[in-house]
């Protein structure tokens, strides 16, 4: 069962007894949790049917004897175990999940851990209840997810816009989540977010960004390219080397996967190598210019630029510097 599909469930008042959300993407945990202390009981019936528990704090005891009550006033009664992963002696919480109450929604948010699948306490979970377990989204599957996630607040963007966007920000969901809302207020009326809307609302420039900078070092633009290491350099915070350099070496691994695809047909070779087809003229453009030896010349630099970035090979180098040497030798 997936997050979407237990919130659909709860619209339509049909409920298990016990679920327990793990793993690594605290935004789909943090999803359910949020709709169950808020929309699956009304504001009177969550005076006397809501109990709220943190790991940290919570006595096992105290958890299950609330889950044992019945609702009052109410067809049902929400427990909601928060930050579980803290709690001591979770296993104790067996005696409950093994003969829980119909009447009774108990939900668990087990951040950042799983349940050992081997152990009686996992088959017991899985067995009574819902079981969700959550990993970090690749980031190749980032930018489709945000998209969606912005027609479902009844927005577009634009592809630049969603480059910029996701290139800023990674795979931190409830981060993009966050933004997204930022703009839909900034908008006012308008319901299309550009390149433009990004720069001014969320800080990045569309000028000079990661983004642009792949599209110089693809088109082997040494003068374009420093200038936006330049600025990089004036402004440390719009994109560190830790965040350049994986960014890059993403790009160019990407480019060397063209020489595999088999065609030159962009659309095919987009999803061959899981890109974007807008966006597939500067990974076409770095595959003819640079040639199979220099894409490979590339990704090697970026590794060697990586470990001198981290103090291995050249101490005391500043950031812009290793980044201008490093495209120097790239295009050159």
């Amino acid at each position: 069962m997936s997050v979407e599909k237990i919130i659909a469930d709860w619209k339509k008042k049909s409920f298990k007894p016990v679920y327990w959300l793990e793993g690594e993407e605290e935004y789909f945990i943090d999803k359910v949790i949020e709709f169950a202390e808020h929309h699956i009981l009304n504001e009177s019936e969550a005076s006397f049917n809501l109990s709220v528990f943190y790991g940290k704090d919570a006595n096992w005891a105290d958890v299950v004897n609330a889950c044992s009550r019945y609702p009052m006033f109410a067809e049902r009664q929400v427990v909601l175990l928060k930050e579980a992963q803290q709690m001591r002696d979770i296993e104790k919480l067996e005696s409950y999940i093994e003969n829980p109450l119909s009447s009774t929604v108990f939900v668990v948010s087990y951040k950042e851990k799983k349940l050992d699948a081997r152990k009686k306490f996992a088959k017991l979970v899985k067995e009574k209840g819902v079981l969700i377990s959550t990993k970090k989204m690749y980031e190749r599957e980032v930018p489709q997810w945000t998209q969606e996630l912005i027609q479902s607040k009844g927005l577009t963007i634009t592809q630049k816009g969603l480059a910029l966007l996701v290139d800023h920000i990674g795979n931190d969901l409830v981060r993009i989540e966050n933004e997204i809302d930022k703009l839909s207020v900034n908008l006012g009326k308008r319901t299309i977010i550009s390149e433009d809307d990004i720069e001014q609302y969320i800080g990045v420039s569309k000028d000079y960004n990661v983004f642009e900078l792949q599209s110089a070092l693809a088109a082997k633009d040494l003068a374009r390219s420093i200038r936006i290491i330049q600025y990089f350099e004036a402004n440390p915070k719009a994109a560190p080397i830790q965040l350049v350099l994986p960014s890059l070496y993403s790009f160019f691994s990407k480019v060397f996967m063209v020489f595999g695809a088999g065609t030159s047909d962009e659309k095919s070779v987009a999803a061959a190598i899981g890109v974007n087809p807008y966006f597939m003229k500067d990974y076409m453009q770095a595959a003819k210019l640079y040639t199979y030896p220099g894409v490979e010349k590339a990704l090697l630099l970026l590794h060697t630029y990586n470990l001198k970035s981290v103090g291995v090979g050249s101490t005391g180098t500043e950031d812009a510097s290793l980044l201008k040497e490093m495209i120097v030798k790239m295009i050159g």
